[in-house]
């Protein structure tokens, strides 16, 4: 294959897998040659995307905005159709407050600053900064309105996306008034976020078409929580748990609050939960499918059994979310609670962040899931075998519920 040739097959690069497109290119020049080739990809192909549109949607200098959000707003309409983020850069103000001048620049501009907590980090964050130069500046010094004097098309360094993907960049998501609402009434009904967001996409024909993306959904129900907490509350929690512990001098709690002094997560556990635990403790089953009021907020429950076959709790908290972070403040104070004993098996539902915060804090502990979970997902992709067949219920029920040595289950099933 000749370089012309990757080149010619390379035009379409930005609508097709990169990784892949990249890896021919790599094994066949080097550094320089490669950055070449990529550079007359990228020219031409913006070549012929501004060939294609109408000028009117691509920034020209001497263009007028009426404000630095019209200004912005064109030039992120122009990156969704070529494939980048935008982020606001520089900006100075008079001293009335005015913008005199803005730079927006596409979000791979600029490098990563040096960390010196790089070391300590097992795992870094995927590189976003790559130098990449493109941009567009307006000023305001000349006429009084935003004109944009500046404009550099090329990027360099990262590549641009394809147009079914241009809904998940940053810049490009938002939620809008009215989906606030549906998102507000959603979770009232005590629909899960993936859930809500799938019913929100199948009204609108498909997730590109919703704006935004399942962690904007959750970021936004976060934001509205904290919002509703009052003040007062923080002090009649602090109150009651103040009592609790008069009450039972090993009595244990921790609260998490946030930037702005409102409880976030409410951790307790009393002297009998803890003596239980020292004895039953080794396997712990944890849930936070429990909700509390109209609020919905996910109310957790560290629980055991006993030598008698009973239940018992080791542990309570009542959350805000359901984030990879409040799991990891959670697990590290109940382990703190318990003094620092963790259990040698923990199950727990098919969350993804709950797992995560698992192998971050707990990276000993077997993980398993709740038997009563694997069920509820069977029954759910098998209803048309359950359906069809009436002993096939009875079978599996049977087979998942019945049995606790492996060979007999290997059997059953």
């Amino acid at each position: 294959m000749d370089r012309d040739s990757i080149v010619k097959d390379n035009l379409t690069f930005r609508r097709l897998d990169f990784d892949q497109e990249n890896n021919i290119l790599d094994t066949i020049y080097d550094d320089k040659e490669y950055e070449n080739i990529i550079k007359e990809v990228y020219d031409k192909v913006l070549n012929d995307f501004h060939t294609n549109i109408s000028n009117t949607r691509i920034p020209q200098v001497g263009m007028e905005f009426e404000s630095e959000e019209a200004a912005y707003n064109f030039y992120n309409n122009y990156a969704r159709a070529l494939g980048f983020s935008i982020r606001r850069q520089t900006c100075h103000r008079d001293s009335n407050g005015n913008i005199i001048d803005r730079t927006f620049c596409c979000s791979c501009q600029g490098q990563r600053r040096k960390d010196k907590r790089d070391v300590c980090v097992k795992s870094h964050l995927p590189e976003t900064r790559t130098g990449c130069c493109a941009e567009m500046k307006i000023n305001a010094r000349e006429t009084g309105k935003l004109k944009v004097v500046g404009f550099i098309a090329s990027h360099s360094g990262h590549n641009l996306v394809s147009p079914n993907k241009s809904h998940i960049l940053r810049s490009q998501r938002s939620i809008n008034t009215g989906q606030a609402s549906q998102i507000s009434n959603i979770d009232k009904s005590g629909i899960a976020p993936k859930a809500g967001l799938s019913y929100i996409a199948s009204q609108v024909g498909g997730r590109k078409n919703v704006g935004f993306i399942l962690e904007d959904y959750r970021n936004y129900l976060r934001s509205q929580r904290t919002m509703d907490i009052q003040t007062g509350d923080t002090g009649g929690v602090l109150e009651y748990l103040q009592q609790m512990l008069s009450d039972d001098p090993n009595f244990f709690y921790a609260i998490q609050v946030d930037s702005n002094d409102l409880i976030t997560n409410i951790f307790w556990a009393d002297g009998q939960m803890m003596a239980d635990y020292m004895y039953f403790g080794d396997v712990v089953c944890f849930d936070t499918t429990y909700r509390k009021n109209k609020k919905g907020r996910p109310f957790a429950l560290f629980v055991g059994v006993n030598h008698h076959k009973q239940t018992i709790i080791f542990g309570a908290a009542l959350l805000y979310d359901e984030t990879a972070e409040t799991f990891m403040w959670l697990f590290d104070t109940f382990a703190k609670a318990m003094n620092g004993k963790t259990p040698v098996t923990i199950l727990t539902d098919q969350d993804a962040a709950m797992a995560k915060a698992l192998l971050e804090k707990w990276p000993e502990t077997y993980h398993r899931l709740c038997i009563w979970h694997i069920y509820q997902n069977a029954a759910t992709h098998l209803s048309s075998v359950f359906s069809k067949f009436k002993e096939f219920s009875k079978d599996f029920s049977s087979c998942i519920y019945d049995f606790e040595e492996e060979r007999d289950f290997l059997t059953a099933w």
